[in-house]
């Protein structure tokens, strides 16, 4: 799978979009009142902790060789659906499914 142009591109999109998350913890700005305020500026205001997560855990499945299997049912992810979220964890059906259930 390694070799696969689709995983290395989704690849390439998660390695952006982890190096953008981690910039914006880093570099976020400080909130309202906190410049000269006596109070060091509060960094990663504007970090999705949630959002990382699921990107670096996407990373380390595409390492492992267990990217693109539903941890659902097993079967496969749909490329289409691993190019427009390649950080998603489970095929349409399942994903769709949980869906579901929460909504009840």
């Amino acid at each position: 799978m390694r070799g696969d142009p689709m995983v290395n591109r989704a690849r390439q999109m998660l390695l952006s979009r982890q190096s953008a998350l981690r910039a914006s913890c880093v570099e976020g700005p400080a909130p309202a009142g906190g410049a000269g305020d006596g109070c060091p500026p509060v960094r990663g205001a504007l970090c999705p902790p949630r959002e990382l997560e699921e990107v670096e855990a996407a990373l380390e499945r595409i390492a492992q060789g267990r990217f693109g299997g539903c941890e659902q049912c097993g079967g496969a992810i749909g490329r289409q659906r691993l190019l427009a979220v390649p950080e998603a964890r489970c095929c349409l059906t399942c994903a769709d499914a949980r869906a579901r259930d929460t909504d009840r």
